[in-house]
């Protein structure tokens, strides 16, 4: 008994030693940091208010955290609220996507998109297959692409090996073509066997000669490869307009830096513009030399900033003839995503695709162009419904970056523009990069991919046509600021041909 007391008293001294000391080193640190941030002249809180002020900084980091998970309702969180992630993440899994009960959407939002139920839908049996549609009849190659659905450009540098790893393979399973983005061609692009899609940006990164000029036989050494279908000449990205591409030093690894002409570390920025391109006729003449030296289609991606500026574009292709014109256009919003631009370019800059691609599309109809250009909508298009509105505004196919993101388990953590991301998807931290395994990723894109066209063809065969391309602006009605809706076919009348 005795025994049993005295080691009950030297596990008491034993605690209330450790006690003190714990609570001695807290003292300590405490001081410290007091003598630190009174010292320091950086940052004013600290310094007015030592110690105390860290948790300011500890509590503006974790809100982020907490807004996500607690706070924020399933509909209000930007850029893209739970709701859209969820869906996605549904997708990618194979998993049902009904829900219960009712919408927790709030359709009384303006612009908010409400498809036209049709009495007498089709049956089942009186469903049409989307046949695939050709893209640069002029070109010596021409591109059947299958899919009205795709992935928009993301830079192997800009994400990681295995996330490039993952597209490719997803992307050749569901029979999808993968933009490469502007950081050029890797091998981990071709190893899934997909479509691609070759980005020349302003940089001409993988194509470009030691001066950093295009150079015409790197040019026919990636047009050489047979997966690669086409090539889109970047002119200007939704998220920051006017402004190249940014990939910090710290994600410029050997590979990467030998895929790109830079050094280990460099900072990856590309010109805000292409420097042999100053007007529509400069750009037309690139168009046509790169798709005389490749005999592939080529397109250009671009962001609209004012009617004015593309009817002027349409001008100069109608006064050199259709051949002079390219062979699609993509057109992303000012709602667009990167990894990292400035933020006054990511708010403030560059008009919504919402209101672009219908005023681009009336524009290649008025000027008798529907056959010769196509016509790719990006921008925050990653639920069926965002996909079925592009194609009724008078899309020819989607691209999204974010969506597929999403389906290979991105969680909107906003570390895109470190190389800290949590799901290593755009880091190349091998401790991140683990996490992403692409035998189990894969599966989820081609799952993604395939959920969003097998969802926009019921909301196709909701609105009385048999197949999504078939969708037009009456099958749209759009939310107005008095709570009431209008057909878009209202809003954005078709123009007259000439």
């Amino acid at each position: 008994m005795e025994t049993t007391m005295e080691t009950a008293f030297d596990v008491v001294n034993f605690l209330g030693l450790l006690f003190v000391v714990v609570f001695a080193l807290l003292v300590v640190v405490a001081i410290i940091l007091f003598i630190i941030d009174r010292w320091q002249t950086g940052d004013a809180i600290r310094r007015n208010y030592p110690v105390i002020g860290r948790f300011r900084h500890l509590f503006s980091e974790l809100g982020e955290f907490f807004r996500q998970y607690f706070f924020a309702m399933d509909r209000e969180e930007l850029p893209f609220n739970r709701a859209q992630r969820e869906w996605v993440t549904r997708a990618g899994e194979g998993k049902g996507n009904t829900v219960a009960f009712g919408s927790t959407r709030n359709l009384s939002v303006p612009g908010t998109p409400i498809f036209v139920n049709d009495p007498f839908p089709p049956l089942d049996d009186q469903y049409a297959k989307t046949e695939p549609l050709q893209i640069g009849p002029t070109a010596r190659t021409p591109f059947l692409a299958p899919s009205i659905f795709n992935i928009s450009g993301m830079s192997y540098g800009a994400i990681s090996k295995p996330a490039v790893q993952s597209l490719s393979r997803g992307a050749k399973e569901a029979g999808v073509w993968l933009n490469t983005g502007e950081g050029g061609l890797s091998r981990f692009h071709l190893e899934g066997g997909c479509d691609i899609v070759y980005q020349i940006g302003t940089a001409k990164f993988g194509v470009r000669d030691e001066a950093g000029n295009l150079s015409d036989d790197k040019l026919r050494e990636m047009a050489a490869h047979t997966a690669v279908r086409m090539f889109e000449l970047k002119m200007a990205q939704g998220a920051k307009p006017g402004k190249g591409g940014i990939l910090p030093g710290e994600k410029v690894t050997e590979e990467i830096a030998a895929i790109r002409g830079l050094q280990v570390g460099q900072d990856g920025i590309s010109p805000n513009r292409h420097r042999e391109i100053d007007t529509f006729d400069h750009l037309l003449d690139m168009i046509i030399h790169i798709r005389e030296v490749t005999g592939k289609p080529v397109g250009i991606k671009t962001v609209v900033g004012s009617e004015e500026t593309m009817r002027q574009f349409f001008d100069t292709i109608a006064r050199r003839g259709a051949d002079a014109a390219p062979d699609f256009i993509t057109l992303d919003g000012g709602e667009g995503g990167t990894g990292a631009a400035p933020m006054p370019l990511i708010d403030l800059v560059g008009m919504p695709v919402r209101e672009a691609l219908p005023l681009v599309a009336d524009l290649r109809e008025e000027y008798d162009l529907n056959d010769r250009i196509r016509l790719i909508a990006s921008g925050k298009l990653v639920n069926p419904g965002d996909i079925a509105w592009a194609l009724a505004a008078g899309a020819d196919f989607v691209t999204s970056a974010r969506g597929f993101m999403f389906a290979l388990g991105c969680i909107q953590a906003l570390k895109c523009n470190k190389n800290t991301c949590p799901t290593g998807i755009t880091t190349h931290d091998p401790r991140f990069q683990k996490g992403l395994v692409v035998e189990r990723k894969y599966t989820r894109v081609a799952r993604y991919a395939k959920a969003i066209i097998k969802e926009v063809e019921i909301i196709s065969h909701s609105v009385g046509v048999s197949e999504p391309r078939e969708l037009r602006r009456r099958h749209v009605r759009l939310v107005q600021p008095n709570g009431r809706s209008v057909p878009m076919n209202e809003i954005f009348p078709r123009p007259r041909k000439g």
